[in-house]
């Protein structure tokens, strides 16, 4: 079973911008005072050059275009309402923000058939919502496809029942935790898990210090070291930089890749630049626009496509 992606879905944005129903419990995004016109032609621009560093790399990604209506200002980020899996399986998640739940498009999944890729069952948890129930895919969940285990720090975009139907669905085990960040001088839970913590074959990018409860910081460790992973922690400061963000990606020779963006890669040291490219080779697109008003970085504009080719 293939662990890392080959092939990474990615959309286009038509109208990309500040949403400020996720501003609330996102404290990565800023407003701009820049025109909207401005920021979609530089956003498009930070897509196109990410989109070609991946390419010269041998990475297979596959481009969708949101669509022009209606608007969506996070369709950039396809990670959080879809994940795919090697057994044909398509989960659609709840998501928190109303507007947000526009960007689960049937369009794209038929686009993933035209291009070959078998789908065997579309498991729909969007009815969460209506109980106020919400897990955005692989920002609330970090999956570690080796071990088969699934992190995720609770918050109100996480919530345990959803998390454990996943967990249940997908044969994964469930390793959850509280993570706070201190935000205006005062605590509050990291939104998505894939902010502070990323995992790859080898190694585990993970910011121990955000999780409060020691008990709960050791069940983290102990599972990545069980797991033959590398722990590799990083501050909280780096945190804020996007440098939990991270995907583990191959090209078609086999070659590993750790996808960081730039101002990450400017957060680490050189013991960390060095613990990582052991193992992988690092590719570090700049995007600061889409880092500044989306508030999300590069693992969450890549959904990774482990679908069977039909």
């Amino acid at each position: 079973m293939k662990h890392i992606s080959s092939v990474i879905l990615m959309v286009r944005p038509a109208h990309f911008g500040f949403n400020p129903e996720t501003a609330e419990s996102n404290f990565y995004q800023k407003r701009d005072s820049r025109a909207e016109k401005e920021i979609q032609r530089l956003a498009v621009a930070e897509f196109d050059g990410f989109v070609a560093l991946l390419r010269d790399q041998g990475v297979e990604v596959l481009v969708v275009k949101d669509s022009e209506s209606p608007i969506k200002t996070d369709a950039i980020f396809p990670n959080n309402w879809l994940s795919t899996h090697p057994d044909g399986k398509v989960i659609l998640y709840p998501m928190f923000s109303p507007n947000r739940r526009l960007e689960r498009r049937k369009e794209i999944l038929e686009q993933l058939l035209r291009l070959g890729f078998g789908i065997s069952e579309i498991i729909d948890l969007s009815f969460f919502e209506e109980h106020g129930q919400f897990l955005e895919g692989t920002g609330s969940m970090v999956l570690d496809r080796q071990a088969k285990v699934i992190y995720a720090c609770f918050s109100e975009r996480t919530h345990p029942v959803p998390l454990e139907y996943v967990g249940k669905l997908l044969g994964y085990q469930v390793v959850s935790f509280e993570a706070m960040q201190e935000v205006g001088g005062r605590l509050s839970p990291i939104y998505h898990t894939n902010v502070m913590m990323h995992v790859g074959t080898d190694i585990a990018v993970v910011c121990l210090e955000t999780i409060v409860k020691s008990a709960e910081r050791q069940k983290v460790k102990d599972a990545l070291t069980n797991s033959g992973k590398k722990v590799i922690p990083i501050t909280a400061r780096q945190k804020f930089q996007f440098a939990g963000n991270m995907l583990e990606v191959s090209n078609d020779g086999g070659e590993k890749f750790t996808v960081m963006s730039q101002a990450a890669l400017d957060s680490l040291n050189v013991g960390q630049i060095q613990q990582i490219e052991k193992y992988t080779t690092i590719i570090s697109p700049a995007i600061p626009t889409i880092e500044k008003l989306g508030g999300g970085s590069v693992r969450c504009m890549m959904a990774e496509v482990f679908l069977p080719k039909a």
